[in-house]
């Protein structure tokens, strides 16, 4: 199931130092499916609602497919031959579309101005969503590839009880640089490059962060010393407006937001310094062979560690269809077929015989744990979410 063209590409990285962590183990693969004797009596109006069957006899069966799949999902995220595949396979068709933020998929999500049966929210954004009612119990009778996933992601905390989500990549977020700039920093990347007025200086207008709140927030949080969690778990609104504040004192200096093409703008010399994830990095790294002029960094004050997930909207017309579209992508072949294409790392123990090599020897992908204490997963904001989502909105007006 590898694209052919992934399976050619080869590293060039002699200078290839990047200072990323091991993901955080807070996705899991586990459910308990649909045995309702005992989940019922204690539920909420929610859950229980949730929980009502997208078939006549209570449930999918693992294969089952109830109509063609509207699947929504990140920009650049999905092997197009992974599509085909699954269709020719069952006999469906998919409807994919793509967003650029949690918050794009939320709204989209909310309204029901278009109907999703399979959307791609992460960590934070999966905790949101169930505190809304907006997402649907997995059936996981239905999903009997999940046992692929390793057993370290397991429970969660914006999911504990694992009902609602399904891994699908894991990744950091931190800083894509030439060496050239890292030259000038000392050999050390820092959040100043992008932050510290003196320091950014040294690649004026060169520099990108990414068009995302949570993201952009979390960064300038990391710059200003304090821990992510600490700061939305405790709701201090006064540490997020002052990272605010550093955020609108940054606009001037910034070339753009973006949280699509940052890898290939830094590759093609349109920027030489760039906030993003791991994997658009690596990407853009692997098809240019720029290992050796660019590197992705951890800075040394931290960054921010994330899990994307598969999960399905409430008011899904398809059920079945994303339940057999979830089980699969567990496949360890086609697992390993999407991170050959991402770049991102697959929470899909199964499918590690089948992942390039390049890939799980790259330390940006599958990062070394020494660096493990400098990364946060970013919590569910609560009441801090529209706080943080105005922060981004003003430094950007």
């Amino acid at each position: 199931m590898t694209n052919p063209s992934q399976t050619t590409r080869r590293l060039r990285r002699s200078r290839w130092i990047a200072l990323i962590a091991a993901a955080a183990l807070v996705v899991a693969a586990c459910g308990d499916g649909d045995s309702d004797e005992d989940a019922e009596p204690a539920a909420t109006e929610a859950a229980t609602a949730a929980d009502d069957a997208p078939a006549d006899d209570g449930g999918c069966a693992a294969g089952e497919t109830d109509g063609d799949l509207a699947f929504y999902n990140w920009a650049d995220y999905m092997d197009e031959e992974l599509l085909l595949a699954f269709e020719e396979e069952t006999g469906i068709s998919v409807d994919y579309s793509v967003y650029e933020s949690n918050e794009q998929m939320l709204t989209q999500v909310e309204s029901g101005a278009a109907i999703y049966d399979l959307v791609v929210p992460s960590d934070y954004m999966v905790a949101l969503m169930i505190s809304e009612d907006l997402l649907r119990p997995l059936d996981f009778d239905a999903l009997p590839n999940v046992v692929n996933i390793d057993d370290a992601w397991d429970n969660p905390p914006f999911d504990p009880e694992h009902r609602f989500h399904v891994a699908y990549q894991w990744g950091t977020t931190g800083i894509g640089m030439t060496y050239d700039v890292l030259d000038a920093l000392g050999g050390e990347s820092s959040w100043a490059v992008i932050f510290d007025p003196d320091t950014a200086a040294l690649v004026p207008g060169s520099i990108s962060l990414l068009d995302d709140a949570p993201e952009a927030v979390s960064a300038a949080l990391k710059y200003l010393g304090y821990s992510i969690t600490e700061t939305i778990e405790s709701g201090d609104e006064e540490a997020i407006r002052e990272a605010g504040a550093l955020l609108k004192a940054t606009n001037e200096r910034l070339l753009k937001y973006d949280s699509v093409t940052f890898g290939d703008d830094l590759v093609n010399g349109e920027v030489d310094v760039a906030h993003g994830w791991s994997g658009g990095f690596a990407q853009a790294f692997f098809e240019t062979d720029a290992y050796e002029t660019h590197v992705y960094t951890i800075p040394v004050e931290g960054g921010v560690r994330w899990v994307d997930t598969m999960a399905i909207p409430h008011n899904a017309d398809n059920p079945c269809s994303a339940h057999a579209m979830i089980n699969f992508l567990l496949d360890a072949e086609n697992g390993a077929a999407l991170t050959n294409y991402t770049y991102y790392g697959s929470p899909n123990e199964a499918a590690t015989p089948f992942i390039l090599d390049e890939i799980l020897e790259d330390p940006g992908i599958y990062p070394p744990p020494d660096v493990y204490e400098r990364l946060e997963l970013i919590p569910q904001m609560g009441d801090l979410g529209l706080i943080v989502q105005d922060m981004l909105t003003e430094a950007k007006s």
